[in-house]
């Protein structure tokens, strides 16, 4: 916990406010702009919803259990910015664990609200249901401690202080923030305190000045200066200034794996996705060939360098952070990211553009109305369908590789959870984007196997209303675990077993438009229709791969890569 400041009245009798902690807490997250708040309904949690209902403005939305609603407040907040989730001890709480920790991997601001067992029988060590049995009622607060980068008990006493800290510190660090509860608190009146806020931190100018002229001499010796946009400059806001930056500086723009979507693909600087020895080859010899590569919100990690393939030389590598840069072996701290670009952007340097125009991988439509689906013929056909302010999803396996090529409009909301990969994560964060966003199309891209994790939440959007177009690609099985494993063929754990997916609605008890597709036309054909029907009613397309281990370039690569690397491990 941070150290805080409390100023207060010495007169106690001024000391108490007619708001309720409850009231309070919410007022906090409504300023925010939270208008929904995800979770499952619990008994310790039921004073906290109870205040929810008679609160203007801000609603409950139910899911089908904790870790789908904690996905789903992810999904939430990724499109408005944060979001909220309220479960309740122990059972609730561990139940989201997961959907916690991949926000915090994914730098997902989040606000993780618990309600716990009364205060009195907490203080007399009673034992409780959905505790452990042994009187400590402390045990899952220590367990999110790991993984959010904040955490609070709220009292009447500290809930002025506490609850600011947390909200603050979720949006400064993008990241989740838990705050427990007790049920018999929840209506009792605030005691008003003051806390002094820290002033915004602000970069250093004498580093910032120190790490632009270390950037100025790189580029006025570089000749092929490349950008490379990843992940952290969506998670912090910094599109419109890695925009600005790249109009000026008229070089060549690449984008990660994580990143996707952190740049305005249809730039026409923009040459496509850089995943080492994975992706593109001429993106590969673009980016490595280059005289200085200048790298926002860059995250090396094994999945988003094409299993460490990317090799950037880190002598000419100005790699921007939120709150750093580093520059050759030159560490630059509190140097702001915002404020390093637009000082780059000073430097005045003036690239070439592109030498010639880029081509992207699903730039044309192959395949004869009758031929039966494969990679390279339904990912053209989703290019091709996007529209300008989609939201789309794609879900961790087969869908998140191949999408990655997939050439997006503008102002296009792209989903995916690159580095934190949990299976079944993309339905339910459909389902929170679908809430956050109304007005907007959804477009979900899962996997089978991946729907059989979540699915419960196809039932929740139909409850809600959400009406988000559904790609269900059926390969028969964890395409992409088959992938990974290069050591054994015909793996039972990666079989499933076989679902009617087209009948999912139905059995939910809600109405879709729902078919199943096998061949280019009939997918067409389906995409056209969902585009209509998508005004009143949910739409699932089913598409039955040809053949179950199909897959897009890049993971035919990384499959090449992995069984050469064992077999040299064979051979020692």
């Amino acid at each position: 916990m941070g150290t805080l400041t409390v100023v207060g009245s010495s007169n106690p009798q001024t000391e108490t406010a007619q708001k309720t902690l409850g009231q309070y807490l919410f007022d906090c997250l409504k300023l925010e702009g939270i208008t929904e708040i995800f979770g499952v309904a619990g008994d310790y949690n039921f004073t906290l919803l109870d205040t929810l209902e008679r609160y203007n403005g801000v609603r409950f939305i139910s899911g089908r259990n904790e870790l789908n609603s904690g996905y789903a407040a992810d999904g939430y907040a990724r499109i408005k910015g944060l979001s909220a989730l309220i479960t309740t001890f122990g059972v609730g709480e561990l139940s989201a664990c997961n959907a916690i920790a991949g926000a915090y991997s994914e730098h997902v601001p989040l606000i993780h609200i618990v309600g716990a067992p009364p205060d009195k029988d907490q203080k007399e060590h009673k034992l409780m249901h959905h505790t452990l049995m042994n009187g400590n009622f402390d045990v899952f607060h220590k367990v999110y401690e790991l993984i959010t980068a904040y955490t609070a008990v709220l009292t009447p006493e500290n809930a002025e202080i506490e609850i600011p800290a947390a909200i603050r510190i979720a949006k400064e660090k993008k990241k989740p923030v838990y705050l427990v509860v007790a049920d018999d608190l929840v209506t009792k009146p605030i005691i008003a305190r003051k806390e002094s806020i820290p002033p915004r931190p602000t970069s250093n100018l004498k580093t910032l000045q120190a790490a632009t002229e270390h950037v100025r001499q790189l580029l006025e010796r570089a000749h092929r200066p490349v950008i490379l946009v990843d992940v952290k400059t969506m998670r912090f806001g910094l599109e419109k200034a890695v925009r600005q930056f790249a109009d000026a500086m008229n070089a060549p723009v690449a984008t990660m794996m994580f990143g996707k979507g952190a740049f305005d693909e249809t730039h026409p600087n923009y040459i496509g996705m850089y995943g080492g020895s994975f992706g593109s080859s001429e993106v590969q010899t673009t980016v490595e060939n280059a005289d200085c590569v200048i790298a926002v919100g860059m995250v090396w990690a094994d999945n988003n360098t094409g299993n460490f393939t990317a090799k950037l030389n880190p002598l000419v590598t100005v790699d921007i952070q939120p709150e750093m840069v580093k520059i050759a072996e030159a560490e630059y701290p509190n140097v702001f990211a915002v404020d390093m670009l637009l000082a780059v952007q000073k430097v005045g340097h003036k690239g070439h553009g592109l030498a010639g125009k880029a081509t992207f991988p699903y730039d044309q439509i192959t395949g004869s109305t009758d031929e039966p689906l494969t990679a390279a013929i339904y990912y053209p056909r989703f290019q091709q369908m996007l529209k300008e302010g989609d939201i789309v999803i794609a879900e961790t396996g087969t869908l998140y590789n191949g999408m990655a090529q997939v050439k997006l409009p503008l102002n296009v909301t792209y989903i995916a959870q690159g580095g934190w990969e949990s299976i079944g994560y993309a339905t339910p964060s459909a389902y929170g984007a679908s809430i956050a966003a109304p007005n907007r199309r959804v477009l979900l891209f899962t996997g089978d196997g991946s729907l059989q994790l979540t699915a419960q939440e196809i039932s929740s959007m139909l409850y809600y209303e959400c009406k988000p177009i559904i790609f269900v690609l059926n390969n028969d099985g964890y395409t992409i675990e088959k992938y990974l494993n290069v050591k054994t063929e015909d793996q039972q754990y990666n079989k499933i077993p076989r679902w009617s997916y087209t009948k999912l609605a139905e059995a939910f008890g809600g109405d879709a438009f729902a078919v199943t597709v096998r061949t280019y036309g009939e997918l067409d054909q389906a995409i056209t229709q969902a585009d209509k029907e998508r005004a009143g009613r949910l739409c699932i397309i089913e598409m039955i791969a040809a053949d179950p281990m199909d897959a897009p370039e890049n993971m035919r690569r990384m499959r090449n890569y992995l069984e050469m690397q064992e077999k040299q491990r064979s051979q020692k």
